[in-house]
């Protein structure tokens, strides 16, 4: 049996483990030079004979542990990446040690279940309609995939149109309306679908990237509107309720891209932003984002789950489909990962206070950095609603200098981007971990980057 279980080499991995997180906050955010050239001791040519199982163990540790990212340490501020709770860094070895496959109740009754609660846990915690099903997916990208894809299958029957059995040659148009910011994920699940870029109706925005609801083109029964819970720059939260009220008099489908925004709805001191949202008509989310949990785990949900049902279901004589809810008819994936144990412990361990302190927490931290550089003689470029903010210098050269000297750096680590036309620096405050004294280095060392960098053009009168 200890063939089998090798529970040296677990415990062994679990040390390592535990040694890296108990590090995490304490080294550099990013590699050094140094970690980063030793990755090439675990390539060289193809191994002919076996290599121990405790040295394989060692290699990932001694040379790839140093040459990762410490985005499980409060520190990261790039993209918008959370760490991971603890309990579902725990809840996801239990997981890969049961090794499920996720597609059918009868591949894993405890992956279903636990699907089946935490589904229902979101609508409350995002107050969707009780109607709502959903899928778990790889990410945002593929959950807009998915819910687009039933959007365009719902639209297509109406114009009684069977796009499952007569593919979409000659299929009837369907038009889609986004905003000028809509984000890169929503692109390409529309072109994965068929929707060509140049084919789709941009809708002008304002200065926070907000999709202004009046220049809407006229709607019918065969369009898509994709709209923004929190844009990936500013925060910002598209007018969902006059949106949702203006499609829904036209027949047309609403898509919300809420990777990460959606979560404010937790929070009642910025659950406002999210007003009008539950009126869309799929959503799109993540847990690996504001949740905290480990990586991947998007959410696709859908208000009539039938429609992602009948664009989804693949049949064989194989395949036991039972008449309960069949993670496997609502997917784009068969076999799949029992992404749900992880938002499960995490809802669970939080509840709904310990969600809303957590989205609080981190927007209060990037509320205060915004003012802190801001009074300091930044220019910070957005209203900060929730917990993006951007920075830039005094040129939009000082503002790249300074992202590159941060990340060398490696006290934190923010990335670039371009506002409406300007050069700034992206901070996302994602991560349970990020403490008032992660908070309070990142800003000592922001200043002092931002100095040698040329960005600052006056003293900081309030640093």
């Amino acid at each position: 049996m200890d063939q089998v279980v090798k529970p040296e080499l677990l415990a062994d991995a679990a040390q390592r483990a535990q040694r890296y997180l108990r590090g995490v906050t304490a080294r550099r955010v990013s590699p050094d030079i140094e970690a980063l050239e030793r990755l090439a001791e675990l390539g060289g040519p193809l191994p002919d004979r076996a290599t121990a199982d405790e040295e394989i163990l060692r290699l990932l540790d001694e040379v790839g542990s140093p040459a990762t990212m410490a985005s499980a340490g409060g520190r990261y501020f790039g993209l918008v990446i959370g760490g991971a709770l603890p309990v579902t860094v725990a809840a996801n070895w239990l997981a890969t040690a049961w090794d499920q496959n996720a597609a059918m109740r009868l591949t894993s009754p405890v992956a279903a279940q636990l699907e089946d609660i935490t589904l229902e846990w979101l609508k409350q915690l995002f107050e969707l309609p009780g109607s709502t099903g959903g899928a778990f997916v790889t990410g945002a990208s593929m959950a807009s995939f998915t819910a687009l894809a039933a959007a365009r299958q719902a639209i297509l029957a109406r114009a009684g149109w069977d796009a499952g059995a007569r593919g979409l040659f000659g299929a009837p148009p369907i038009r889609v309306v986004v905003g000028d910011e809509v984000h890169v994920t929503v692109l390409k699940a529309l072109t994965l679908l068929g929707f060509g870029r140049d084919t789709l109706v941009r809708v002008p925005v304002d200065g926070q990237g907000r999709m202004q609801a009046d220049a809407l083109p006229a709607l019918d029964d065969r369009t898509i509107v994709c709209i923004q819970a929190g844009n990936v720059n500013t925060g910002a939260f598209d007018p969902a309720e006059m949106i949702c009220r203006q499609t829904k008099a036209a027949g047309a489908w609403v898509h919300v891209d809420g990777a990460f925004g959606m979560w404010a709805a937790c929070a009642p001191r910025r659950a406002h932003l999210t007003a009008g949202v539950p009126l869309a008509d799929s959503w799109a989310t993540d847990a690996h984002k504001w949740l905290n949990t480990p990586y991947d785990c998007g959410i696709a949900l859908v208000r009539e789950p039938e429609h992602l049902r009948r664009t989804m279901t693949a049949s064989a004589a194989y395949l036991h489909a039972s008449d309960q809810r069949e993670a496997s008819q609502l997917n784009p994936e068969l076999s799949r990962r029992a992404r749900a144990v992880e938002v499960w412990a995490a809802i669970r361990s939080l509840g709904r206070d310990g969600i809303a302190d957590l989205v609080e927490r981190t927007c209060s931290h990037a509320s205060r950095l915004a003012a802190r550089l801001s009074a300091a003689g930044f220019a910070v470029l957005n209203d900060v609603v929730i917990n993006q903010v951007l920075v830039a210098g005094e040129s939009d050269e000082a503002t790249d200098r300074m992202i590159a000297e941060i990340q060398r750096d490696g006290t934190c680590w923010c990335g670039g981007t371009t506002w409406q036309g300007r050069r700034a620096m992206r901070v996302s405050v994602s991560s349970w971990a990020t403490t008032d004294e992660d908070m309070e280095m990142s800003f000592d060392a922001m200043m002092r980057l931002g100095r040698a960098a040329g960005a600052l053009g006056r003293s900081p009168s309030l640093a």
